[in-house]
């Protein structure tokens, strides 16, 4: 898949998340929180939701704070996070909630974050956010749970022990691993089988190599883990496919990534000289930018010099 292809179906994206369920729960192995999420193509979209306009949302007017629906008690608080070490980790991505401002600003509630590796928050995770978007290109209906997982090790001697990290003056956990749920459905009335996948990751940097399906699992396997039951109302004895058998699980490799990211941070550059390192920092790391690319650095630069003169001929009169 070119990231040019990539990159201009996010910006024409057909693509919302009606909302998410973020709370607090205690399975077997692991105590945190679980996330739902049900992502559906706009063509598939219910007469009765009543949306805003795709897109609106801006993340940079968000803040991560306390969620005020969870006891004070039972929260954690930013002020845990700094200096841990830790990043705040959406479990329901932000980026799914651009259609609303008040469902962007509910995702930094603090009981949707986790204490995440900074590479792998910015790095593998995203990817795996951005193939279940990507999913809603091929599915009609998605429905995607995340949540973290405290898994228990086994010790020299040969006794199994789960230990694990906290930060912060309110304890918070430090998964050592994340999961993520995902089932699709091609239609509502697709003679299709199902398509489901489970996938387990651990709570640190990866890199480019391992493909997602290296870190499958099955739901019975994954159950098991959280203490969880997921989709208990499924009828699992119909037929039931593998997600990764049914489309690509292909995540997107560096140079996709890093051409995404680029466009990304053009579009967020406020001058000449920032845009400019863009694409700078782009050919160093080994990657000449493709046509998309270069079409929105291009009408970015010419934005930009237009604003940087009109500020010189509004200062002159001064």
């Amino acid at each position: 898949m070119a990231a040019k292809s990539f990159a201009s179906r996010l910006r024409g994206s057909r693509r919302f998340l009606s909302g998410f369920v973020a709370g607090a729960v205690a399975g077997a192995a692991s105590t945190g929180l679980v996330v739902v999420q049900f992502l559906w193509s706009r063509d598939a979209e219910p007469a009765v939701v009543v949306r805003e306009p795709d897109g609106a949302a801006d993340r940079k007017h968000c803040k991560f704070k306390p969620d005020p629906n969870i006891p004070p008690a039972f929260s954690a608080f930013n002020e845990d996070y700094i200096g841990s070490g830790w990043s705040r980790g959406h479990m329901a991505p932000a980026g799914n909630n651009k259609f609303s401002t008040k469902a962007m600003a509910e995702t930094f509630y603090l009981s949707n974050i986790v204490p995440q590796n900074f590479d792998n928050n910015a790095g593998y995770w995203n990817r795996i956010e951005m193939y279940c978007r990507e999913l809603t290109e091929r599915f009609e209906d998605v429905w995607i749970v995340s949540g973290p997982l405290t898994l228990p090790q086994t010790g020299s001697d040969g006794k199994k022990t789960v230990s694990y990290q906290v930060i912060g003056e309110d304890n918070v956990a430090v998964p050592s691993h994340l999961y993520k749920v995902i089932l699709a459905r091609r239609s509502a009335g697709s003679a299709e089988p199902l398509a489901l996948g489970a996938f387990v990751v651990p709570n640190k940097a990866i890199g480019f190599q391992p493909q997602l399906s290296e870190f499958q699992v099955s739901l019975q396997d994954l159950e098991k883990l959280s203490g969880l039951v997921f989709f208990p109302h499924l009828d699992r004895t119909s037929d039931i496919r593998n997600i990764c058998s049914v489309d690509t699980c292909k995540l997107l490799d560096f140079r996709e990534f890093t051409l995404y990211l680029s466009t990304r941070k053009v579009e967020g550059a406020r001058s000449v000289v920032r845009l400019e390192k863009v694409l700078e920092n782009l050919r160093n790391a080994g990657i000449e930018p493709d046509e998309y690319f270069m079409t929105r650095y291009e009408k970015k630069l010419e934005e930009l010099r237009a604003q940087e003169r009109s500020g010189v001929l509004e200062e002159k009169p001064s």
